[in-house]
């Protein structure tokens, strides 16, 4: 399974590409691939060729509608592992949470 936090937009639509987000946002929701959206970016998890294949789309749907793309994708791979999208956040909470009843 991998984690991939990704964000994608043109840069050449003016300040506010929020219109072009929405859409991405669309695709990823349809695809039925576990996501979060944030405000940097969108975190996917799934296998590798459902994500990379996800990425690709959403390229393939700004590509006409734009000249120029600007995209940050990172990836965390983990052979053993699955469903640690929540599972990192969830750890890191508990974590927080003993050392406040601790202090």
């Amino acid at each position: 399974m991998v984690l991939v936090e990704f964000a994608m937009f043109p840069t050449d639509k003016g300040a506010s590409v929020s219109q072009y987000v929405s859409q991405i946002i669309d695709i990823i929701d349809k695809s039925g691939i576990e996501y979060q959206l944030t405000p940097m970016g969108t975190i996917v998890e799934g296998e590798w060729d459902d994500v990379m294949g996800l990425i690709s789309k959403c390229f393939k749907h700004l590509e006409p509608l734009a000249d120029r793309i600007y995209s940050t994708i990172k990836v965390d791979y983990r052979k053993t592992s699955d469903m640690r999208m929540k599972a990192k956040v969830n750890k890191i909470q508990s974590i927080l949470d003993r050392e406040i009843k601790h202090s």
